[in-house]
C-alpha cells in the first residue's frame, strides 16, 4: 500500500504540473486583457498607460510571466487579485470556499444517503411500486435542467408558498445590527455540521460492532439527535442562533434544489448495481440461511453494492470546492461558483487561474482517496 501510495503521490505531482501549465497557457490565449478596459481610455497619458502595464505585470512577455506564476506556485502564492487589487487569491478563495464547501457538501450528502436507500429498497423489490416509482421520478430527475428545476423551486416556495426567502446569501436587514460577521457565524455553523459529522462517524462504528439491527438503530438515533439538540441549546445560549438560523433558511433552497437534481445518479447506480449483486451465490446463501429479508439486504447486498457509489461519492466531493455557478447565480450565492463568473467577466487572470488549481487540487486529492477507500472497503483489491 505504501509503495503504491508513493507511487500515486508522486503521480498527482506530475499532472498537477502538467495541469497548472495548461490552464495558465489556456486562460493566458483567451483575447483581450483586464488592463484592456483602461487602456481603450483616449485621455490617459502614454506614462499611465505604462503604469498600468506595469503595475498588472503586462509590462513582461508572456513566458517571462508564466515562470514567475509558477515559481510563485511553488511557494502556494497564487498571486493578486486583478478585480479585488490588492487582494490576494488565496484570501478570496479562503473566503468563498466556506460557503460553497457548506451549500455543496450538505446536497451532496443529502443526496447520496437518499440514493443509497431508495436505490438498495427499489432493487430489492424489483418491478414493485418502490421500483417504478423511483426509477421513473430519478429519470426525470436526472434529465431535468438544472435552471427550470431552480425556478419551479422559487416559484413554488418563495412566490407560490411564501415559506422560503428568495435569493441573497443573508437578510440584510436583519444583519445591520449583527455583533459578528456573517462569515464568522459561517464559519461556525461550518464547524458546528464537522462536529456532527464525526460523532454520527463514531457512532456508525460503533453500531457496527453490534449485533441487533435494533441496537445498531439506537446508538445512531440517539447519538445523532443528542448531538443535535446540543447544538441548538449551544446556538441559543450564544445569542447568535437567529443570525445562524437566517443562514440556514437561504440555504433551503439551493439545498433542495441540488439534492433533488444529483439524488437520481446515485439512486440510480445503486439500483443497477444491487442488482447485480442480489445474483451472486452467497446472497441465495444467506436467504437458504433464513436471514430476515433486511438483514440479507443491508449487510450482505446493499455492503457489497456500495463500492461503486463510494467512489463516485468521494470524486464528487473533489469537485463541490469548484461549486456551481448556475446554481450560485440563481440564488444569489457568493461562492466558489458566483467567482467563476466574475473572474470571466473582468477577465481576472491570477484569481481565474487560481481557482481553477485550486479546484484541481482537490480532485486529484479525491481520486487518491477514492483508490485508498476502494482498497479497504473491498478486500479483494490490493495494490
Amino acid at each position: 500500500m505504501l509503495k503504491f501510495l508513493g507511487k500515486r503521490v508522486l503521480q498527482i505531482v506530475i499532472l498537477l504540473f502538467i495541469y497548472v501549465t495548461v490552464v495558465y497557457w489556456l486562460i493566458e490565449a483567451m483575447p483581450g486583457s483586464f488592463v484592456d478596459q483602461y487602456l481603450l481610455n483616449p485621455k490617459l497619458t502614454p506614462e499611465i498607460r505604462e503604469n498600468l502595464k506595469r503595475q498588472f505585470g503586462f509590462d513582461k512577455p508572456a513566458h517571462i510571466r508564466y515562470l514567475i506564476y509558477m515559481k510563485n506556485f511553488l511557494t502556494l502564492d497564487l498571486g493578486i487579485s486583478f478585480s479585488y487589487f490588492p487582494t490576494r487569491v488565496t484570501t478570496i478563495i479562503a473566503e468563498r470556499l466556506p460557503r460553497t464547501v457548506f451549500l455543496f457538501v450538505t446536497s451532496t450528502l443529502v443526496s447520496y444517503l437518499l440514493g443509497y436507500n431508495l436505490g438498495k429498497r427499489a432493487a430489492w423489490k424489483r418491478s414493485g411500486l418502490l421500483d417504478k416509482t423511483t426509477t421513473f421520478v430519478g429519470i426525470v430527475f436526472w434529465t431535468i435542467f438544472l435552471p427550470l428545476l431552480a425556478i419551479f423551486n422559487i416559484w413554488l416556495f418563495g412566490v407560490i408558498l411564501k415559506i422560503l426567502p428568495l435569493n441573497q446569501f443573508i437578510d440584510p436587514n436583519l444583519w445591520k445590527t449583527a455583533p459578528l460577521s456573517a462569515q464568522t457565524i459561517f464559519i461556525r455553523l461550518l464547524l458546528t455540521a464537522l462536529v456532527f459529522l464525526v460523532v454520527f462517524l463514531i457512532a456508525l462504528l460503533i453500531s457496527n460492532r453490534l449485533k441487533t439491527i435494533p441496537a445498531k438503530k439506537a446508538v445512531l438515533y440517539t447519538s445523532s439527535a443528542i448531538t443535535v439538540v446540543i447544538s441548538i441549546v449551544i446556538w441559543i445560549l450564544s445569542g447568535y442562533s437567529v443570525y445562524a438560523w437566517d443562514i440556514i433558511k437561504h440555504m433551503v433552497l439551493p439545498v433542495l434544489t441540488l439534492t433533488l437534481y444529483s439524488f437520481a445518479g446515485s439512486m440510480l447506480v445503486m439500483r443497477d448495481t444491487m442488482l447485480d449483486v442480489i445474483r451472486e451465490d452467497y446472497i441465495t446463501t444467506a436467504k437458504a440461511k433464513g436471514l430476515p429479508d433486511n438483514v440479507v439486504r443491508d449487510k450482505h447486498a446493499a455492503r457489497n453494492a456500495l463500492l461503486p457509489l463510494v467512489t463516485n461519492f468521494v470524486i464528487s466531493l473533489g469537485f463541490t470546492v469548484g461549486g456551481g455557478i448556475i446554481t450560485e447565480t440563481m440564488f444569489s450565492w457568493p461562492g466558489i461558483g458566483r467567482a467563476y463568473l466574475e473572474a470571466l467577466n473582468t477577465q481576472d487572470t491570477p484569481l481565474l487561474i487560481g481557482l481553477l488549481v485550486f479546484t484541481g487540487i482537490f480532485v486529484l486529492i479525491a481520486h487518491l482517496v477514492a483508490d485508498v477507500l476502494y482498497a479497504v472497503l473491498d478486500p479483494r483489491i490490493r495494490y
